[in-house]
């Protein structure tokens, strides 16, 4: 069998007037087609089960051809699957529908359902919809390739062209392209059509709807590079020289054999991923012959001298630029970003980056954006990740799923290591409609299409081929796991392969060498079990914590356990809960010193997400976390009467961040042991407790230095030294009192940082603060604006929940509102909400090509009404 040879591959992001490519000539577009679409909910009546996935399955199978290599490639039938329905024809008149963007998430509209699952969030994802473009194409398209690149549908989507069906892609978090270019009309309008199916019960968290990420419309030559058709690796690095081997390959669709020159050039990577300055390597050029309706390869190396390393601290990053020219005419020119590092996972001293040991100071995330859903915003994400680095974590688990390209190249740029995810399930499924129904057919593409996608980005730095797979357990699953390992090292030899497993007992089976990384979920006292077991083996705790806890409530006697009897179903922020498989932040650091091969942490989680609010859930695949029979039949009991009653709780409460993108205390402990260098200290609870008067009211401090004196209204109630890094510092014998508690943490017997929490006042004022001021008017950009409840001295009070209310004026809306509470079911969409526990957000959007002032007007009966002003340009 004819085999692909690639090593590392590359989002590619070409706009068509932007970059070194566009220099002499523009021969690649690649057109972003979000606006301006027609939107509907299900099928046109009449419409039986002539669209459903199992009788369009043969179409759809042949568009994964390309990323099939061991498995049987498809032929596709003769046919045209849905083209009498109305919906698809070019002449349906879809005035009456609903006008909007993309990325575009249908149930984040809700409206909320506390009849719903809290696992997916109490939304309706579930559903059929359509979504329809028009759009033309010049006289000058004529001869060009044209397709679509969609970065993610969710879910099982199907695509039609002028009344012609070209196929589509089912799993929901796959980027996936279709050729256009047998159904579009050159000089005439084109209607693209299409359908989305997201079943019920698919998902243990919320999974979104719609098309919720970007989509694209590339026109290129027929002959062209191919999609991800680039790879770049080390082959030898010093602080002098790199010497780099690079592969382009290139498809032929001209009707007849041809020959080509391929030419790159490298550069420096500029902040939007662009070359910049001149070449930091001369052109290297290979010709290459091309058969007709074929492939061929330009296999290349090159130098750097004195290469910029790609590293947490200097993510350095190039482009490689290759130009293909057919007959002297340039004909393609394609942009390769890519970094220049090293990576090993060894089996006694963890993990080490450009040869140097670096803890993994991971987190887990899903997908969603909290109050904007599954719909990508980079804005948000960057903001996502930015709170995420600045908190001092230094990588990133996509969780547990392919992610948006956006998001690689956000951490590309910000110095964030990930671990890529293909999926939660194989062969055996957790929801009766989750991958396992898609995985025998689909998950060799889409295990080598996410390698191919990702290969050249410095940031990624392993594959997951899977999480908490009940296969785990199964002689089946160990040759799954060896399939998908073989078609992650046949893509990409360079990194290595990680599977998360949430039994014990899988160590003891062979499928812990299928994977080049273990990846233990928990488990935490068992670390040296494992390691007397498999001494060589390389393991990462690919899943840790699951702490647990509510943004600013505070319950009293302070105890580990959950009592949803005096907690209105939130959970305490004394950090001492954890769900039964995991354990406190502290816990899990002094593992971390103690048993180094495991190379560091993925933290379950880093921010909240929507669904899965454990404890308060009824989802009993839970269950699947316990291991210890007692435990689990414990934990069923619990459940099963949890579910008597119903739980308002729609998001979790493992983030380390609320939904909002507000600190819990939490944030303070992992600031403190990943940031050693950064002056920290912080005091919990809040010291606003009329009731408490004489009462216990323990403190807890969290800081990077190595002693803590603290102080009530001026008296010292003495000083706590850690006596170890990852220590946090108690006062349980605090009898409460109003005024001021004062903590002075000290670091080498010098005063370090310093902090204040007052007894406030009652309200009196609002405070607005946006994170920006300047808004683009690109119709996606984003500002995200505080609201604090303050008292007449500007202090937070930190139980209010006023009601608020929001409007705008100028180029700009109302995007979502939220709090951070996991509780409330009111729409996020709405102008009004409560504040959380002294706090709330709004998120502002820019209009599309408008300019000007915005006010943004806030309003608390009984508070002075609060301005604030915004510009877009």
């Amino acid at each position: 069998m004819k085999h692909r040879f690639f090593i590392s591959l590359i989002f590619v992001l070409i706009w068509g007037q932007n970059g070194v490519c566009s220099e002499t000539s523009v021969v690649r577009e690649r057109i972003n087609i979000n606006r301006d679409w027609r939107y509907q909910e299900n099928d046109p009546v009449g419409v039986d089960s002539a669209l459903h996935y199992f009788r369009l399955k043969p179409y759809l199978l042949p568009c994964a051809n390309n990323f099939i290599i061991f498995g049987k490639k498809h032929r596709r039938p003769e046919g045209n699957p849905g083209g009498n329905i109305a919906y698809v024809s070019s002449d349906f008149d879809d005035s009456g529908w609903r006008q909007l963007n993309l990325p575009h998430d249908w149930a984040i509209e809700g409206p909320f359902n506390i009849d719903y699952m809290g696992s997916t969030g109490k939304l309706p994802y579930w559903g059929i919809r359509w979504y329809r473009k028009t759009f033309e194409l010049t006289e000058s398209d004529a001869g060009k390739q044209i397709y679509l690149d969609i970065d993610g549908a969710m879910s099982y989507a199907s695509v039609w062209c002028n009344g012609q069906y070209v196929g589509g892609w089912p799993y929901g978090y796959a980027s996936f392209r279709l050729d256009l270019t047998p159904y579009i009309k050159v000089g005439q309008k084109n209607v693209l059509a299409i359908r989305l199916d997201n079943p019920d019960d698919a998902s243990r968290w919320y999974p979104g709807s719609g098309i919720y990420r970007n989509v694209w419309l590339l026109k290129t030559s027929p002959v062209h590079v191919e999609q991800w058709g680039t790879f770049v690796r080390n082959v030898q690095l010093n602080q002098e020289k790199a010497i780099m081997e690079m592969g382009v390959n290139v498809e032929n669709h001209a009707g007849k054999d041809v020959q080509v020159e391929v030419q790159t050039g490298i550069y420096l990577q500029d902040e939007n991923g662009h070359p910049m300055g001149d070449k930091v390597a001369q052109y290297i050029t290979k010709s290459i012959a091309i058969k007709k309706d074929s492939w061929a390869s330009a296999r290349f190396q090159f130098e750097v001298d004195a290469p910029k390393l790609w590293s947490i601290d200097t993510p350095n990053c190039y482009v490689a630029v290759s130009r293909i020219f057919k007959d002297g005419q340039e004909v393609d020119c394609y942009e390769t970003p890519f970094g220049i590092r090293t990576i090993e996972f060894t089996h006694d001293q963890g993990f080490m980056l450009n040869g140097r040991k670096v803890a993994i100071k991971g987190v887990c995330m899903h997908h969603d954006l909290g109050a904007l859903g599954a719909a990508f915003n980079e804005v948000a994400a960057e903001r996502q990740l930015r709170i995420m680095k600045e908190m001092g974590a230094n990588a990133i688990r996509t969780s547990h799923n392919p992610p948006a390209p956006e998001l690689v190249a956000l951490c590309d740029r910000m110095g964030l290591m990930m671990q890529l995810e293909l999926a939660d399930t194989w062969q055996k499924g957790k929801r009766k409609n989750d991958y396992n129904l898609l995985f025998d057919d689909w998950s060799e593409a889409d295990m080598r299409s996410l390698v191919r996608h990702y290969r050249n980005h410095p940031s990624v730095i392993m594959w997951s081929i899977g999480n908490e797979v009940p296969d785990q357990m199964t002689d089946q699953g160990i040759i799954i796991a060896r399939n998908l390992t073989a078609y992650c090292h046949d893509e990409d030899p360079t990194r290595p392969t990680s599977l998360g497993c949430n039994k014990r007992d899988a160590i003891f089976r062979d499928i812990v060498n299928q994977v080049d990384i273990f990846g233990l979920n928990y488990f935490h006292k068992t670390y040296p079990l494992f390691k007397e077991y498999n001494p060589t083996r390389r393991y990462h705790a690919s899943e840790t914590s699951s702490a647990t806890s509510s943004r600013g409530e505070y319950f009293f006697p302070v105890t580990t356990y959950v009592d949803d009897s005096r907690s209105g179903f939130q959970l305490s922020s004394y950090d001492m809960t954890t769900i039964g498989w995991g354990c406190a932040p502290e816990v899990q650091f002094k593992m971390n010193e103690e048993y180094p091969f495991m190379s560091g942490e993925f933290v379950w989680t880093g921010f909240d997400y929507l669904g899965e609010p454990t404890p308060y859930n009824k989802d009993l695949t839970n269950l699947l976390n316990f291991s210890d029979p007692a435990e689990l039949e414990k934990a069923r009991k619990e459940l099963e009467e949890l579910g008597k009653i119903k739980t308002p709780s729609r998001s979790s409460y493992f983030g380390i961040v609320d939904l909002c993108g507000f600190p819990k205390d939490r944030y303070y402990n992992y600031k403190s042991y990943w940031c050693p260098d950064v002056p920290t200290v912080h005091i919990l609870p809040h010291w606003n407790w009329e009731e408490r008067i004489g009462k216990i009211t323990p403190v807890h401090i969290y800081t990077s230095g190595d002693a803590v004196e603290l102080f009530l209204n001026g008296k010292p109630l003495g000083r706590r030294e850690k006596i170890h890094s990852y220590d946090r510092l108690t006062w349980d014998d605090v009898h409460y009192e109003p005024g001021v508690l004062k903590a002075v943490a000290y670091k080498n017997g010098q005063k370090w940082a310093e902090e204040v929490v007052e007894t406030t006042g009652k309200p009196a004022a609002l405070q607005v603060t946006p994170e920006k001021t300047v808004l683009k008017n690109d119709g996606t950009d984003l500002s995200f604006i505080r609201v604090a409840i303050v008292d007449s001295k500007g202090r937070a009070v930190p139980r209010s929940k006023n009601h608020l209310k929001f409007s705008v004026s100028g180029p700009a809306e109302i995007v979502a509102t939220d709090n951070g509470d996991a509780t409330s079911l009111l729409p996020f969409q709405l102008s009004e909400r409560d504040a959380y526990n002294g706090l709330a957000l709004v998120i502002l959007r820019g209009k599309y090509m408008e300019q000007g002032k915005v006010i943004l007007t806030v309003e608390s009966k009984g508070l002075p009404k609060q301005k604030v002003i915004l510009k877009v340009k």
